[in-house]
């Protein structure tokens, strides 16, 4: 059976995919020269659109989109974006999305002031909707996000992760902005609390399998499938789940020795450890669990009744588990 793709899953919404587009772009445009030329070079880099799409489709299934959903939508796309922006400096990347990042082109200057300017327009666009209630839901992923971030710099350096705390990072890095898009959808349509509750459930279980399927990629792909070399997180002494389960099913002396690997960082040390994942099953641990939190985000749509969108969602469930990129 064929894998479901994004342009199937996102049908029951084209026309309204399409329109959150205009109404994106028209979202960044200033009467600054320069920011104008930043922005239309930002929106060259298409990207899979993945966080509007969860917006707009858990407003479908929670009651309809409207006005509020579309302004839910392009405030947490300008957030992610002004997010991806700024992780280009912090990460002193070149390259986004197949072209040139922002600082690469424009500088780090202009690149730090061009994330906070979107970050103003997304909050700016929820002041003007009277949309408050949307900005203690984005304020709070932005610090999670932010508290994620420096606490797994923090573990990195010391190289001392464990499960619990890698959980705890990828849920506020990566899941609360998922978490984010899947709430605001239900809020912008409904009152029914249920549906937010269950939305965010479901945003935080997709956000989850999303960042650990990710992980794993890192181990089993290709540099040409991924984008990037395979062990880069290893490189980057990050220590993920499959890594972190292998390391758990040996001595406290083999785990040593496999951290002295990691600090070392070679091409030679990187397939080492890759072989030791392979062998102590970490790969196939972080499926299973991958597996896991796509069964609960499933679980969290049976409240909704049957529709376009909620097979949409549920394909989207799908998708994100078997990506090869």
């Amino acid at each position: 059976m064929n894998k479901p793709q994004l342009s199937e899953i996102s049908q029951p919404i084209k026309s309204e995919l399409d329109k959150f587009q205009t109404l994106f772009k028209e979202s960044m445009k200033s009467k600054v020269g320069l920011v104008d030329l930043v922005a239309n070079y930002i929106l060259r880099q298409k990207g899979k659109k993945v966080r509007p799409l969860l917006v707009l489709l858990s407003a479908k299934v929670s009651g309809g989109i409207n006005d509020r959903a579309y302004r839910g939508a392009v405030l947490v796309e300008l957030l992610h974006t002004a997010t991806l922006v700024h992780d280009d400096v912090v990460d002193n990347a070149n390259k986004r999305r197949g072209l040139w990042s922002i600082n690469a082109v424009f500088k780090n200057k202009v690149a730090v002031l061009m994330g906070d300017y979107l970050l103003s327009r997304g909050l700016m666009l929820a002041v003007e909707g009277k949309d408050y209630d949307f900005l203690g839901v984005v304020t709070d992923a932005v610090k999670r996000m932010s508290e994620g971030e420096l606490l797994q710099i923090q573990k990195t350096r010391k190289l001392d992760i464990d499960e619990t705390t890698y959980f705890k990072v990828i849920s506020d890095k990566t899941a609360s902005l998922l978490e984010t898009c899947c709430q605001i959808g239900a809020m912008s349509t409904t009152g029914n609390l249920e549906y937010h509750n269950a939305m965010k459930e479901f945003g935080s279980s997709v956000g989850i399998a999303f960042q650990i399927r990710d992980d794993i990629l890192d181990f089993e792909g290709t540099s040409s499938m991924i984008g990037k070399p395979v062990g880069g997180d290893i490189k980057e002494k990050k220590i993920t789940l499959p890594l972190i389960y292998a390391m758990n099913q040996v001595s406290k002396n083999e785990a040593g020795k496999i951290k002295s690997l990691i600090k070392n960082g070679g091409k030679k040390e990187i397939r080492q450890i890759l072989e030791f994942v392979r062998k102590n099953r970490g790969i196939e641990y972080a499926i299973e669990t991958s597996h896991k939190y796509s069964l609960k985000a499933k679980e969290a749509l049976k409240i909704f009744s049957d529709s376009p969108a909620k097979i949409a969602l549920e394909a989207l469930v799908d998708f994100i588990i078997d990506r090869k990129n």
